[in-house]
């Protein structure tokens, strides 16, 4: 567990329902919540929110031996709802209540490490964390110590590569068959996933990576009974090499290129 700087208890590991269908997200999220979760990462755009909620109240209450507010619920809202009259709105209500709500955006997530010092000076509610894509491809150390000096909670989003993406392409490298990371799965007797998990957290990350397998559910959060080395961090680490899974682009002259690497403010040329 992570304590924010408002001393609101962040779980490390949530579930990620990102591309988690409804019919299919309901049943992972009372798994995670019977294999020990209590952390799920969520948000209206995802449109399976409702369902979420069901799932909670099939799985919470005084008799049923857990509490809506153990539960520690992420969402997000999108740029065309950050007027406060529009936050309630957004969330079903049978998720009860909302204990982080983020901006989502493609570039939130990459420049709100520049805007974090201004929004701070500013804002009556200072900002206490920050998701962004991370995994040992893309190790954000730099962003991690901006966060760390800061007192953000960093969260990683696709902590395995989103190996499920619909845009995947057959070059790009596959970050649970690295090298590195397939040898320490050997050494504790562990899935590589559960490897890149441990990685976050004994780093101080919180990590939500999502699955609607029973087995990769429960496999997922089974990363506390074990440490890695000093120097298996540092191997870990290691393996950065700049690489972005999750980048929106489009097709033009037949070549897919970045959607928006002409915006003035394009943040994925900053070493985040």
């Amino acid at each position: 567990v992570f304590t924010a700087v408002t001393g609101r208890k962040m779980p490390l590991v949530g579930l990620g329902t990102w591309k988690s269908e409804p019919g299919q997200v309901k049943q992972a999220v009372i798994w995670a919540l019977q294999s020990g979760y209590r952390h799920i990462d969520c948000a209206p755009i995802y449109g399976n929110e409702p369902e979420i909620g069901e799932a909670f109240q099939e799985m919470m209450g005084p008799e049923k031996g857990i509490r809506r507010e153990d539960v520690f619920v992420t969402s997000k809202l999108w740029n065309t709802k950050h007027h406060p009259d529009d936050v309630e709105p957004c969330s079903p209500k049978n998720l009860s209540y909302i204990v982080v709500v983020l901006n989502l955006n493609e570039f939130n997530s990459a420049v709100e490490c520049k805007r974090e010092q201004r929004n701070s000076s500013v804002a009556s509610i200072k900002p206490t964390v920050l998701q962004v894509e991370s995994h040992p491809y893309l190790a954000q150390v730099e962003l991690l110590a901006h966060c760390r000096d800061r007192s953000l909670v960093m969260t990683a989003y696709s902590p395995l590569g989103s190996p499920d993406r619909a845009w995947k392409h057959p070059e790009e490298p596959v970050l649970l068959e690295e090298p590195a990371i397939a040898a320490l799965a050997k050494k504790y007797n562990k899935t590589p996933a559960q490897i890149i998990i441990r990685w976050q957290t004994q780093r101080g990350v919180v990590t939500i990576p999502k699955s609607i397998t029973e087995s990769r559910i429960k496999e997922n959060i089974q990363v506390f009974d074990f440490t890695l080395e000093p120097e298996e961090m540092n191997q870990v680490t290691a393996v950065h090499r700049g690489w972005r899974y999750i980048v929106p682009t489009i097709t033009v002259d037949g070549k897919s290129v970045p959607r928006d690497a002409a915006h003035p403010h394009y943040p994925f040329n900053d070493p985040y």
